[in-house]
């Protein structure tokens, strides 16, 4: 008799057993990493600004939320097929002009109008621009010293990376980048809140705690952090310690929302570039034919990808005439479904909807 010598998983052997779940894994290896960062920005602990103590937490609150929202939406059986197909699709070509219109320019936006194009804009890249400021002073990565020369000496990761004039262009923008991004950010949210307050349509699909209460929040964000800004040139520091204190409170409970409401799309925006190489790679090889009106609607691999999730998720969507709910465009399945209770075929009949091809 043969032995067996196939090696077999001991329990234990695997660094994923040392974790109860993916996400206790990721905000592990992500504290530890942020542990790291900071050990070598603060030059081992020497350099740390305990006044932005607060802003640490609620950042560490919002890393764990972020993978917690994350890893619970990319364990769903339709987000892994899209994530493990998009990463094999990530160094295609056309990757880099995607990331620059989905994430830079916003162009898709654009599409749907200028105002709207301008609005994304200044909250985006205001946000942007305060993160990029914020998280590497919040974690001690970046700082700032002075000597007696009347050069600010620009400190990255325990590294002097360069001496700047205390009066010059470079010290101005560096201390005034948060004032820029509040005013980015604060004309932004305006633009929203009164599109949204005029459009008639908008007003009625919008709901407070979804929609306006992230757009208080930033306004509000910004409407306190420029006030630290004019309470020092203007008020010689009168009410400034409370003022801060406000501002940082704002910014903490932003931070512990920001993962769980309508602002989360803005850590998830990187993976719309996932879809976009799907349907670019796979809309390339090979067109699905709808079964009733031989309109090309979707890739073959995108209508094999959603009858395989409907599967696994034990959804039957096999119909008796013998295709796939999911092999009709969306048209002839709405009048599919019509069909079915009215009995007459309407998916056969060869006239096509008013607002079928409209870009919604």
């Amino acid at each position: 008799m043969q032995a067996n010598t196939s090696t077999t998983k001991k329990p234990g052997s695997s660094v994923n057993d040392a974790f109860a779940s993916h996400f206790a894994k990721s905000m592990f290896l992500s504290i530890v990493g942020l542990l790291i960062l900071t050990f070598i920005g603060t030059r081992m602990f020497t350099h740390v600004d305990l006044n932005l103590y607060g802003y640490m937490v609620g950042t560490i609150v919002f890393i764990g939320g972020f993978f917690y929202r994350f890893i619970a939406w990319g364990e769903r059986p339709p987000t892994k097929f899209f994530i493990k197909k998009g990463l094999k699709l990530l160094f295609r070509k056309s990757t880099p002009k995607t990331a620059v219109n989905h994430l830079a320019i916003f162009d898709f936006i654009r599409n749907r109008g200028v105002y709207r194009w301008v609005q994304h804009i200044l909250m985006g890249w205001g946000c942007v621009l305060a993160c990029l400021v914020t998280f590497p002073l919040v974690f001690s990565w970046m700082y700032f010293t002075m000597e007696d020369n009347g050069y600010y000496t620009i400190v990255l990761f325990g590294m002097n990376i360069m001496n700047v004039k205390a009066d010059g262009i470079i010290a101005w923008l560096s201390y005034n980048a948060l004032n820029i991004a509040a005013i980015m950010v604060t004309a932004g949210v305006c633009m929203a809140l009164y599109r949204r307050l005029k459009n008639m349509q908008a007003r009625a699909e919008q709901k407070f705690i979804y929609d306006f209460l992230p757009l208080y929040l930033l306004l509000f964000i910004s409407i306190t952090g420029l006030s630290l800004t004019f309470q020092n040139v203007f008020l010689h520091g009168w009410m400034q310690p409370q003022m801060s204190l406000i501002h940082q409170f704002s910014v903490i409970v932003t931070l512990i929302y920001l993962p769980f409401g309508k602002l989360a799309h803005i850590p998830f925006r990187p993976v719309s570039v996932f879809a976009r190489n799907y349907r670019e790679h796979y809309g390339e090889q090979h067109m699905k034919e709808c079964k009733v009106c031989s309109d090309q609607f979707v890739s073959v691999e995108q209508s094999n990808d959603v009858i395989q999730v409907l599967g696994v998720n034990e959804i039957d969507f096999n119909m008796n005439d013998g295709f796939n709910l999911a092999e009709l465009c969306l048209p002839c399945r709405r009048k599919y479904r019509i069909a079915k209770f009215s009995g007459f075929a309407t998916h056969q009949v060869k006239v096509k909807e008013a607002n079928q091809n409209a870009n919604g």
